[in-house]
């Protein structure tokens, strides 16, 4: 809901639990009140009340700073927007260079509308609106209805203007407010949408040149949100590398600015678009926390400043390095949207938010809502040495297993034995597949399997046919030598011939055969920027359109095959982002397999992102980017906990090994839904180096509340403690749950010498008699079930099996090894 003041001219925005406040001042500026949670007493003097303790009260400029008009310091109020060149010195929202060579802006308020539903975004995806249909499932909402306008600095009206709307799904309300630069001829437009079911806020700007010359628009954000610092507050952020991305740093904010940003023309790895601003001390369950996304695939920055006064400013959207656009007559510009939501209850509040708002408003089509198959992808068993024998072969040992979907990556086409040939050229290979992709698809098929494929549409070899005849439609700078990433350069995507080849090309290889999977890959970050198809003035918008040029040729795709299921990549989750899940409803969160590696990716994903759009792999040991050998259930403990795959070579497993797939897969499908839309939630999670955080602990609880999925890591085993604890969260308290462990079975080679204290002669390591006896004589794990209401299990937990210490072992001793894992299942009585 968004209700209007005219008599102070207030702005309130409220969603379940949050409230949103702004107000026009009489000089035009628009000044932030207010953002956290909603007061239980929303009635009009509340209101009111609000406006007369929050609004800023400055009289006379201070020292050396500059005035405008009555004495306003722009530098230390709180302002919806901040500009350039009238005394605000802080990082501001919007930029321009007119005409005349001058960068002062200073736009005032004009008007407003308030409105249902909401406006998309020209040429950029944006959350959408759904309900649920008679299926259960959410659907779309086009319509929009009712609008109220008003303009004007000062009003006289003495009552309250509110607008209000209901459907299944939650309110979703959007309020534009029109201002103008004073000097110059240039219209800014703030969006804002209430998402009252997630308690989310989304917010775009939308610039329109009205002038009669080109204006240059150096900088436009997303999203800004200036507060007093009352307290202190860290900025958290997630980044990292290829095979390390979404670990968390937290950084204190003081005086000064923090910031963290993507220049590599993706989101990146190395700094995701998703982060938070917390209370100081702020944990899991405890503390003021502010969650901020953004709705794109390309530069971003993030940034939060303390300045002089008291006052802290956070900024977020396209990264203004290297950016420009310049702005014809009657042009626009529209900035990409940006995700806030707020709670008082800890990051779980905010991971709640955002799971809920990804989950109904950017995850959208056929499988939205839909359980994802259990597939097995052919790269770390075959890398580019496949042939149609070799990928039927594991494909038979995937159905055995009950996998449901086999996925052939690279190396079918062209000439593609290798990284360095054949991007662009995308025919099979009959030399690898003799009947083509159809023929092995109806082959897949028939073993009672779906069928997908890998493509890498955005990318070109110079070793290629399409090189060689359009050598202008890879970025670089002509006459120059390029710097390639695995041997392969970028396709122009601002180029529209570009694109409707790629979207060509495309459409010929998913209409090939029956396929119902489709991987996108783009393996590398961008270099040597330049469109041949731009003019030497509009260089600088280079890496924008190549964003909205990927939009182009995903949405044209997706929408020509609606069920086809679209997983993106970028080196694993170099463009892990809203963006890419308004397209593709899950991405594959990193190219690392590694068990261990992947517990500190996820749970850095899964503070903005719900495990439904996240894809994990059980792959084989060694692993093949860390050499780490973790056991066959804790790597499948960790990858069931989002949308699982294995990335093995099933050919050359060992039968018990095939057998525990076959189970695991067994078990993971009968607690699919709960796994890939439960109610996710952190408990525990630490480093290794901690003896008391050498542990994660995290679980997910079906929507309904029926069932649940805990999960206990322990990475290094601790020598004579054989205690653990596990908590749970999100049970229903007035219930009756059982909780059970998986029952597991263990080698008797785990015990080495120690085999010799029970047997009568004596056993060698390694030898065939111990051998042979391992082939009839298994080691029991524990045994755990536990009846208890689920306030007991959220309160008190549960004391878990001891683990063997040295001494004494029964089929009540668990057997913890190093990087050891349970799962258990909670089931209402």
């Amino acid at each position: 809901m968004i209700r209007y003041i005219e008599e102070h001219q207030v702005f309130i925005l409220e969603t379940k639990s949050t409230q949103y406040a702004m107000c026009v001042r009489p000089d035009g500026h628009l000044e932030h009140l207010y953002y956290g949670g909603r007061s239980l007493d929303c009635g009009d003097q509340n209101i009111v009340g609000l406006w007369d303790v929050a609004h800023d009260r400055s009289l006379f400029e201070t020292g050396n700073a500059i005035a405008l008009d009555g004495g306003l310091t722009l530098e230390s109020l709180l302002q919806e927007l901040s500009s350039t060149g009238k005394g605000d010195v802080s990082e501001p929202f919007v930029c321009m260079t007119h005409a005349n060579g001058s960068t002062t802006c200073d736009f005032v308020y004009e008007s407003y509308e308030i409105k249902n539903g909401r406006d998309e975004l020209e040429g950029l995806p944006c959350a959408v609106e759904y309900h649920r249909g008679t299926d259960g499932r959410f659907n779309t909402v086009n319509e929009q209805q009712g609008t109220e306008v008003g303009s004007g600095v000062a009003g006289g009206l003495q009552s309250i203007q509110a607008y209000e709307r209901q459907n299944t799904a939650g309110e979703v309300t959007q309020l534009t407010i029109t201002l103008r630069d004073k000097f110059y001829r240039q219209r800014l437009e703030l969006i804002y949408v209430t998402w009252d079911d997630c308690d989310v806020i989304t917010r775009s700007a939308r610039l329109t040149n009205e002038s009669d010359d080109v204006e240059r628009v150096d900088r436009l954000m997303s999203m800004q949100f200036d507060m007093r610092m009352y307290q202190e507050y860290d900025m958290i952020h997630f980044g990292g590398a290829w095979a390390r991305e979404m670990h968390r740093s937290v950084h204190p904010v003081r005086q000064g600015r923090v910031s963290v940003s993507s220049s590599t023309g993706t989101s990146g790895s190395r700094a995701n678009p998703f982060f938070m601003v917390v209370e100081h001390g702020s944990s899991e369950e405890h503390g003021e926390c502010y969650g901020f996304n953004l709705i794109y695939s390309g530069d971003h920055m993030e940034s939060c400043e303390q300045n002089s006064y008291g006052r802290m400013r956070i900024l977020s959207g396209i990264n203004p390095e290297g950016f420009l656009f310049a702005l014809e007559p009657g042009q626009s510009f529209q900035s990409p949207e940006a995700v806030m939501t707020y709670s008082d209850s800890g990051f779980g509040g905010v991971s709640s938010h955002m799971h809920a708002f990804v989950r109904r408003h950017i995850v959208r089509g056929h499988w939205a809502d839909r359980e994802r198959p259990v597939l097995l992808n052919s790269w770390e068993a075959a890398y580019f040495d496949i042939n149609e024998k070799k990928l039927l072969k594991l494909a038979k040992e995937a159905k055995k297993c009950g996998i449901e979907l086999f996925v052939m990556d690279d190396g079918w086409f062209g000439h593609r034995d290798n990284d360095t040939s054949s991007l662009g050229d995308w025919q099979e290979n009959r030399s690898k597949l003799p009947g083509g992709v159809k023929q092995l698809a109806d082959k897949i098929n028939a073993l009672g399997l779906d069928f997908g494929i890998w493509v890498e549409p955005e990318m070109v070899n110079e070793d290629s046919d399409l090189y060689r005849a359009h050598p202008e439609w890879a970025v670089r700078v002509p006459g120059q030598s390029h710097a390639e990433g695995r041997h392969q350069m970028i396709l122009d995507l601002t180029n529209k011939d570009v694109r409707d080849h790629i979207v060509e090309a495309m459409t010929n290889v998913f209409s090939s055969a029956n396929i119902s999977y489709v991987k996108w890959d783009m393996n590398r970050i961008m270099s040597d920027r330049y469109s041949q198809t731009l003019p030497p003035d509009r260089q600088s918008e280079f890496g924008h359109r190549y964003v909205l040029g990927l939009y182009d040729i995903m949405g044209r795709l997706t929408e020509r095959f609606p069920e086809i299921l679209f997983e993106g990549c970028a080196a694993g989750g170099n463009r892990f982002d809203l963006g890419i899940l308004c397209y593709m409803p899950q991405i594959w969160a990193s190219d690392d397999t590694d068990a261990r590696e992947r517990l500190e990716i996820q749970t850095g994903y899964s503070y903005g992102y719900p495990m439904s759009v996240v894809s994990s792999h059980v792959s084989g040991c060694p692993n093949h980017q860390t050499l780490r050998v973790t056991p066959l259930e804790t790597r499948f403990g960790v990858a069931a906990f989002g949308v699982l795959g294995y990335e093995c070579n099933l050919c050359d497993m060992k039968k018990k090994d095939l057998e525990a797939i076959e189970e695991q897969v067994e078990f993971y499908k009968r607690h699919r839904r709960t796994f890939q839309f439960g109610e996710y939630h952190r408990i525990e999670n630490g480093t290794v180096s901690d003896l008391r955080r050498n542990e994660y602990q995290f679980m997910t609880v079906s929507q309904d509340g029926s069932e649940a999925v805990s999960c206990y890591y322990e990475g290094q085993v601790i020598p004579n403690y054989t205690y653990k604890h596990m908590r749970t969260k999100g049970l229903d308290e007035n219930a009756v749950y059982v909780m059970e462990g998986r029952s597991l079975q263990y080698s008797v080679k785990l015990m080495g010498d120690l085999i010799n204290t029970v047997t009568p002669v004596h056993v060698k390591p390694d030898s065939l008699t111990q051998s042979a006896i391992d082939k009839v004589v298994k080691l029991q794990g524990e045994k755990e079930y536990v009846k208890a209401s689920g306030a007991v299990f959220n309160r008190v937990g549960v004391n878990l099996a001891p683990n063997f210490a040295g001494t004494g072992y029964n089929d009540q001793t668990a057997l913890w090894t190093e990087h050891g894992l349970r799962l258990y299942t909670f089931t209402r009585q």
